[in-house]
């Protein structure tokens, strides 16, 4: 099997994020999915050195604002290429606290969502994270 073919999957773009307490973070994720309609359940995949990767484990809740196509990459850049533990990813983006007290995203986004993690399997650098909406 050729791994280029692994380039060929379709993404999309997402800002997920999660609290810990006081304290909010949230990222950039290319891997958000639906795993059920009913009840709908999402599932996001989030590397174990980042900061949100801890707040979701703590928190067991996370959100996931659905990013337009025209999104500017310096926009993106703010939430991708810096640490949570070193700035405020969010201040000055227009965002709001969910019900479950994760942050939500608004800016450049066209649709957002909540979830309460369910269950979360570990996939090596990586933990799925399965939240029920």
């Amino acid at each position: 099997m050729d791994l280029n073919a692994l380039r060929k999957i379709g993404y999309g773009m997402y800002i997920v994020g999660s609290s810990q307490g006081e304290s909010r973070n949230a990222q950039i994720a290319n891997t958000v999915f639906q795993i059920t309609s009913e009840p709908p359940t999402v599932a996001v995949s989030i590397n174990k050195n980042n900061l949100t990767h801890e707040f979701i484990k703590s928190s067991q809740v996370f959100s996931a604002s659905i990013l337009t196509e025209a999104a500017p990459l310096p926009f993106i850049g703010g939430f991708g290429f810096k640490s949570g533990r070193d700035i405020d990813k969010l201040k000055g983006a227009n965002h709001k606290t969910g019900l479950t007290g994760a942050p939500i995203v608004l800016e450049h986004a066209n649709a957002y969502l909540e979830a309460e993690v369910v269950q979360d399997v570990d996939a090596g650098t990586h933990t799925i994270f399965i939240g029920r909406i």
